[in-house]
C-alpha cells in the first residue's frame, strides 16, 4: 500500500467534495494544489467507452498542442541521402542509417522519438525488441514512418505527442506543466480531447468518453465536467 506525505494528503483533502470542475476551474485547482519542487507535468487520465480487448477498438492518434507540452524532445531519425538531410535542417536530434542501427543495438536508447524513411524499416527490423516495448519504433500509423521525415520531426520539435489506450481503456495524457497559464493549459487541453474525440473506433458504440481526470505529477485527481468540456 503506497503511503503518501503530509502535504499529499492535505491536497486530498482539500478536493475530497468537489464536486465535478470545468476543465478551466480543473486546471487552476490543480495548478493552486501543486506542492512539488519541480515543474510537475499536468496530466489526464480519461476512461474510455470500449473493449480494451478488441482489436478493433484500439484508440491511438497524435496531436500537435498549440502550446507544446513542456518538454524537451530528441528525436532520432533513420535515413540515407536527401531525407536525412532534411531531418538534419529539421532539428532531429540524431541521423544515420546502419551506424545508428549498430549503437542502439548495442544498448542506447536516449531519445524520446524515433522517425524512419519507408526503406529504413526493414533495416531496423532487428531493434524491434528493443524499441518496441519503448514504445520508440517507427510506425507508419502515427507517421513516424514517412519519406517526408523534416515535417514529422518539426512537429514533434513543436509539441506533437501520442496517445493510445491501456489494458484497461485508460488514456493518459499530458497536456502540459504546471508553469504554464491557465490559458496556454485550457488550449491544450481542448485540442487533445476534439482529436481523441475524432478517434473513436467504429466499432465503439455508446458514450465514447465516460470520465476526465485531471492531477499534476505528484498531486491529486480532479473531476472534470465532460458537459463543459468544449
Amino acid at each position: 500500500m503506497v503511503k503518501h506525505g503530509k502535504k499529499h494528503r492535505n491536497a486530498l483533502q482539500l478536493v475530497s467534495n468537489l464536486d465535478l470542475l470545468s476543465h478551466k476551474d480543473a486546471i487552476a485547482k490543480v495548478k493552486s494544489l501543486s506542492f512539488a519542487k519541480f515543474d510537475e507535468s499536468i496530466d489526464i487520465d480519461v476512461n474510455l467507452g470500449i473493449d480494451a480487448t478488441k482489436g478493433d477498438q484500439v484508440v491511438r492518434g497524435g496531436v500537435v498542442l498549440p502550446h507544446g507540452t513542456g518538454k524537451k524532445v530528441r528525436i532520432v531519425v533513420f535515413a540515407k541521402g536527401d531525407a536525412a538531410t532534411q531531418a538534419e535542417k529539421a532539428g532531429a536530434d540524431f541521423v544515420g542509417a546502419e551506424d545508428l542501427i549498430e549503437k542502439i543495438s548495442q544498448g542506447w536508447v536516449d531519445f524520446d522519438f524515433a522517425v524512419a524513411t519507408p526503406d529504413m524499416v526493414a533495416p531496423i527490423g532487428v531493434l524491434a525488441r528493443i524499441l518496441g516495448p519503448k514504445g520508440l519504433l517507427p510506425n507508419k500509423k502515427l507517421g513516424t514512418v514517412t519519406q517526408n521525415v523534416g515535417a514529422i520531426v518539426a512537429d514533434l520539435k513543436k509539441g506533437k505527442a501520442f496517445f493510445k489506450n491501456d489494458k484497461q481503456g485508460l488514456v493518459h495524457f499530458s497536456i502540459g506543466k504546471v508553469s504554464f497559464d491557465v490559458s496556454q493549459l485550457q488550449e491544450n487541453f481542448v485540442t487533445f480531447m476534439k482529436t481523441l474525440a475524432a478517434s473513436k473506433p467504429a466499432a465503439s458504440k455508446g458514450k465514447f468518453i465516460r470520465k476526465v481526470t485531471m492531477s499534476s505529477s505528484m498531486g491529486v485527481g480532479i473531476g472534470v465536467n465532460l458537459e463543459q468540456v468544449s
